[in-house]
């Protein structure tokens, strides 16, 4: 078994660089950094958003009008400029985040609309896309598209959305929609930024 040969005084100089130093023990093991933990307003934010989703009479899955599934969805609150609301129609502004609701419950699909607004929300998105599909045929041989149907009626319901509409054929045409959300805090202030410097 061969051993590392040491140049002539490299031990004596390794002992001299070690010296006053001792081994490790048990009890010198550095302690891992705690994980963040939520503030108590972030905390009853996020628990009493979470009732109000379980509570069935926001986004309800019951009494929801049928839309047809070839139908042109269109919507947008007050205060939306048509222009705005055009270039939506039109598919002129940058999709920024992407939810696809294919083959999934209309409960599931709930969950999956309230909490990709707010994910987009947090993160500074303004127009999103949401792929619901164009549905199935229904047992007397209508098309039916409940998916379609439940967005129609929930996505007003959500004070983030300010328009929405059916997207252009190259994004899903009646099987997908366009989503406008409100500006975050940070967009805000950019703007006011931007608008400051203007009149400057």
């Amino acid at each position: 078994m061969s051993q590392t040969k040491h140049k002539p005084g490299e031990a004596a100089l390794f002992e001299e660089a070690m010296a006053g130093t001792r081994p490790l023990t048990g009890t010198d093991k550095l302690p891992l950094p705690k994980p963040k933990r939520a503030t108590p307003g972030q905390v009853y934010r996020r628990e009493a958003a979470e009732r109000m989703l379980d509570d069935e009479t926001f986004l309800p899955t019951t009494f929801i009008d049928p839309v047809p599934a070839d139908a042109v969805l269109g919507y947008k609150r007050p205060g939306v400029q048509h222009g705005v609301f055009r270039k939506l129609r039109r598919g002129e502004y940058p999709l920024e985040a992407l939810l696809d609701l294919h083959h999934l419950t209309v409960a599931k699909a709930r969950r999956e609309v309230y909490g990709f607004v707010q994910a987009c929300l947090r993160d500074e998105v303004r127009c999103a896309l949401i792929i619901h599909g164009k549905g199935g045929r229904g047992p007397e041989g209508e098309r039916r598209a409940m998916l379609k149907s439940c967005l129609a009626y929930w996505l007003p319901m959500l004070p983030e959305v300010m328009a929405f509409h059916s997207a252009q054929k190259c994004h899903g045409g009646h099987g997908a929609l366009y989503v406008m959300l409100k500006k975050g805090a940070l967009q805000k202030e950019r703007n006011r930024r931007r608008f400051q410097m203007a009149e400057r």
